[in-house]
């Protein structure tokens, strides 16, 4: 590792620890040279698929492209950032998991729909009724009688 004070190639680690619950490793290092001390952090590098579109062209996958879908939906909704973090997080994760170098986007779509029904249902019709291409008001209706758990009725 480089110190970025003197740009020497001889540094020794210092101190290690884990750090985001063991996701990634802190380590503190000093330059053999200048004797300067700097952090560096080392975490696991995963190779997301490359997602396939309708038309056939191939892009690669992009955090900051899912992240503005999620807030779109969630446009003037309660939901912390830490909830839509977590949501794109096991997105990703599942994305991972499938093993596959390439996904269909609509693959990425459904598993965005689950977490943001998690979320908060105004955003799953939301982004539901852009991304099923909605055209008539009958299928929003599906979409809200998914949502909605049958009731019986109340006696009286």
């Amino acid at each position: 590792m480089r110190c970025p004070f003197c740009a020497n190639a001889d540094t020794a680690v210092v101190d290690s620890r884990e750090a985001d619950d063991g996701a990634v490793i802190r380590r503190r290092r000093r330059c053999l040279a200048c004797d300067k001390r700097f952090t560096t952090y080392e975490r696991v590098e995963l190779r997301m698929p490359v997602l396939v579109k309708k038309d056939g062209a191939r892009v690669d996958y992009d955090r900051e492209k899912l992240r503005a879908s999620f807030k779109l939906a969630l446009r003037k909704r309660e939901v912390s950032s830490d909830k839509v973090d977590e949501a794109i997080a096991r997105v990703e994760e599942r994305l991972i998991g499938l093993a596959e170098r390439e996904v269909a986007t609509h693959r990425v779509g459904e598993l965005v729909m689950r977490e943001l029904r998690k979320l908060d249902k105004i955003a799953y019709i939301r982004f539901a009724s852009v991304y099923r291409n909605f055209e008539d008001p009958e299928e929003f209706e599906d979409v809200v009688a998914e949502l909605t758990p049958t009731r019986r009725p109340r006696r009286v």
